[in-house]
């Protein structure tokens, strides 16, 4: 056997699974160069959720994080994360966005792009591996392992046979929830290199306690390359540690020859690092504990410090062990979606939504419905033709690769964010991520108010409230007063200031309702809006921010139509009119952070 290949992950998996990729461009940079000395194979510094969060938490553009790094090392590659047709962010994008955005990446300074499709349906990594290949970059293409019925050993050696007709020039078995057992590592690594000559890598977390025992036997079956992380950022929700393997090898034929005494530096750094984060509270305390039921429900590390985010924002954290129960029973609804980036939010979501809305699919994420519709491309096993018409009704979902359907958009993003951008890298942060790139770009090299830290995901609802501050927020409310109704508004603490005191108005004439349209709507509507005196309402099914509101004061809306968008949990939710009837107030407009039950719209 060869010498065993390292590829170290602190400063991109490390840092996603264990402080919510809050790592900064400052804390990286005086240590890469370190890091560059050590002997790795390759460093994972770029991709994931490094994009989404440099422009959203940390003020910093990723474009220039990674000429920064790519200027300081000059030894290891650097390789970064792609999840195929969804780049980087929650959907599909055109072919000439994704060809532009593999374009840039290996400008500024990558050289290995590992690529997934969360189904492994490599439909959706054809043109994500042609640009790979035309800008002359290392494409290692991924199978994304999970366990159910249909995704046996032959399927997976199936599917790293499809990827190698692609082009790709090596492979990654990406055990993204850490349920990988030692024997079936085994075997699988070994029929797979029995079929395949491509050099195979393997990703693992540590989640279920079983990470090292699935190293050992893949390094014994040939694997040629693991992934670890530096010890301060390995363990729990992260990978194995970058020293544990460098020591155990060394001397042995597989001897990785990493330089120990650098390693010791490297460790000492972080080890500071990683302290800081521990103390204000973003390194969750759970994420580093050994969690045997991941092998039952399947849930990576990352998507499990999102869930307790999700429900602690909630006040639900009673409810944890209940979601994670409920995540596969949707997991099989869906027929059997690793739970990968998107999956994995969406699944979870879902889950989240089932259990604490005590209805299951009484709501439904836009995200889920374009899944459900065919629009993220074929499940690996069928989905529940029940659950299906839940979700979308009687549409028939879509058969084709799902770009197909998608016209070219570089053009028209160009179009839209005009002067902001100063180059194509700065067009492609507003085509992955719109509302935050805009905000970053408008306030690029603007003196920045330094904000107090926040816990994991707390900030994923800031949005700009711009909008709902130009007018007050008021909110209707029916009240008892010695035996007489009368019908108030309130003006919400923090909506613009008003002095004139708020009169009770008598209740109106009860007016009967209007006739109920004969057609059933399609869409999966909202939790049943309160009748209070002022009218119907839709309300907040769980805490979020408005992100659209589709109707106006006086407009007339039948029942099914869609009437506001909600973005909870990284998940927009339709909300529809249970009701025919007229627009009679916004309660809470575009930008507006609401809580379960708050009205939205009243009619």
């Amino acid at each position: 056997m060869t010498q065993l290949k390292i590829t170290e992950t602190s400063l991109r998996d490390g840092a996603q699974s264990l402080i919510a990729t809050r790592l900064t461009t400052a804390e990286i940079l005086p240590i890469i160069e370190k890091m560059d000395q050590a002997g790795f194979y390759s460093m994972e510094v770029w991709g994931g959720a490094t994009f989404d969060s440099c422009i959203r938490f940390l003020n910093e553009d990723p474009w220039e994080r990674l000429r920064a790094i790519r200027a300081k090392v000059k030894n290891t590659k650097l390789q970064m994360l792609i999840r195929g047709q969804n780049l980087l962010g929650y959907r599909h994008y055109s072919d000439d966005v994704v060809e532009e955005f593999v374009k840039k990446s290996l400008e500024n300074g990558i050289d290995i792009i590992r690529a997934f499709d969360a189904l492994n349906d490599f439909r959706n990594l054809k043109t994500t591996i042609k640009a790979i290949k035309k800008y002359k970059g290392h494409c290692q293409g991924c199978i994304a392992y999970t366990t159910s019925e249909v995704h046996t050993i032959d399927y997976y050696v199936k599917k790293v046979k499809e990827l190698e007709k692609m082009g790709v020039d090596s492979i990654c078995i990406k055990d993204m929830a850490g349920i990988l057992l030692p024997d079936t590592g085994y075997d699988l690594i070994t029929a797979i290199k029995e079929k395949c000559s491509l050099p195979l890598e393997l990703h693992t977390h540590c989640t279920s306690g079983i990470a090292q025992i699935l190293y050992a036997n893949a390094i014994e079956a040939g694997v040629d390359i693991i992934d670890t992380a530096m010890s301060p950022f390995s363990g729990g929700t992260s990978q194995p540690a970058t020293e544990v393997f460098a020591e155990i090898l060394k001397d042995t034929e597989r001897d990785p020859k990493l330089n120990m005494e650098v390693l010791g530096e490297i460790a000492d750094y972080l080890k500071g690092i990683i302290e800081k984060y521990r103390k204000n509270g973003i390194l969750n305390p759970r994420v580093m504990e050994t969690e045997p039921k991941a092998l039952v429900y399947q849930v990576p590390g990352g998507m499990l410090s999102n869930l307790m985010s999700q429900l602690s924002q909630q006040n639900a954290m009673d409810k944890y062990e209940e979601v994670l129960r409920e995540i596969p029973k949707v997991r099989k609804d869906l027929g059997y979606p690793p739970l990968v980036t998107p999956m994995s939010q969406m699944v979870g979501t879902q889950a989240v939504f089932n259990v604490l809305l005590k209805q299951r699919y009484k709501v439904v994420p836009k995200e889920i419905k374009d899944y459900v519709r065919g629009l993220y491309g074929k499940s690996p096993a069928p989905i529940d033709k029940e659950i299906q018409k839940i979700i979308i009704g009687d549409e028939v979902p879509s058969t084709c690769r799902p770009a197909d359907k998608i016209a070219p958009e570089l053009e028209k993003l160009k179009e839209e964010i005009g002067s902001l951008a100063k180059s194509t890298e700065d067009v492609l942060s507003y085509a992955l991520f719109p509302e935050y790139a805009k905000k970053f770009l408008e306030n690029r090299g603007k003196p920045q108010v330094e904000e107090p830290v926040k816990p994991m995901e707390e900030t994923i609802q800031e949005k700009d409230t711009k909008e709902i501050q130009e007018e007050p927020m008021l909110r209707a409310y029916r009240v008892n007063v010695n035996g007489k109704s009368y019908e108030v508004e309130v003006e919400e603490i923090g909506a613009q200031a008003t002095t004139a005191p708020v009169q009770p108005k008598a209740a109106p004439a009860p007016v009967a309702p209007a006739p109920t349209p004969k057609s059933e709507p399609t869409p999966t509507p909202a939790p049943a809006p309160t009748v209070s005196a002022s009218g119907e309402i839709v309300e907040a099914p769980m805490p979020g921010t408005i992100v659209d509101i589709k109707v106006k004061v006086g407009d007339s809306v039948k029942e099914g139509d869609l009437v506001a968008v909600i973005e909870a949990m990284k998940m927009e939710t339709d909300l529809y009119s249970t009701k025919t009837g007229v627009v009679k107030a916004i309660n809470a407009g575009k930008g507006a952070q609401v809580n379960t039950g708050d009205a939205i719209i009243t009619f």
